[in-house]
């Protein structure tokens, strides 16, 4: 059975949170202040976890950048900002989706299911041992989940690397935003494709030397982006 921290300040949200999660057959946890919220993350183990940005003592960007540090499992950040730099603020850090109050229930749940299952065929589908990508100086371990650049090793999040993975593995194809959003995160009609944008632009940041004339990942524009052979 999966588990799952929601870390909430509205007792209320997070009750009907845990009870749909709760009906779909998994253990769910709630703290509904910052600071607890982030000790528990560290301290146990969870399958994923429901984060919302305002909160007491400390916020949710600041547990999610301290999250990643440590863990690797899926981060869902919500709240009632609609504003797109909130969303490429959260997504930047590492989160994996983004969902704006006020949401249904069972969308919430929908998007659990998707990024529980998206995560477990990524862990229990390694590739065989020593399965390595290298391509001018680029080195993807899919075996480890691990890249590294002219030797240095970068720290990728999940998704990040699942992207640039994905990329590399069918290089000189374009696809779409749509289509990548889709492979990646496992969803067609829910979320915003320009959850592409922005992880695309940090995989860049990690991998290329000159980011406006990247020699990795290129831009087609009006159509979508291909990994250069």
């Amino acid at each position: 059975m999966s588990r799952i921290l929601i870390v909430e300040d509205e007792v209320a949200i997070a009750d009907i949170e845990r009870d749909y999660l709760e009906l779909s057959e998994y253990e769910v946890v709630t703290e509904n202040n910052g600071q607890k919220g982030l000790e528990r993350a560290l301290a146990e183990d969870f399958d994923l976890v429901i984060l919302d940005i305002m909160l007491p003592d400390v916020d949710g960007f600041e547990i999610c950048r301290r999250l990643r540090e440590k863990k690797e499992m899926p981060i869902l950040m919500v709240s009632a900002k609609k504003d797109d730099i909130d969303k490429i603020r959260g997504l930047g850090l590492g989160a994996d989706d983004y969902i704006t109050k006020p949401f249904s229930p069972s969308e919430l749940v929908a998007r659990v299911k998707a990024h529980l299952a998206r995560y477990e065929r990524l862990a229990g589908g390694a590739g065989p041992k020593n399965s390595v990508i290298e391509i001018r100086g680029l080195k993807i371990d899919k075996t480890a989940r691990r890249v590294f650049i002219n030797g240095v090793e970068k720290q990728f999040t999940t998704k990040e690397f699942d992207l640039l993975t994905f990329l590399a593995s069918n290089p000189n194809h374009v696809y779409s935003k749509e289509e990548l959003f889709k492979e990646i995160w496992n969803m067609e009609s829910m979320g915003d494709i320009a959850t592409v944008t922005v992880h695309i632009k940090k995989i860049r940041e990690k991998v290329e030397e000159d980011t406006s004339n990247p020699q990795y990942i290129e831009t087609i524009w009006g159509v979508g982006y291909r990994f250069k052979l």
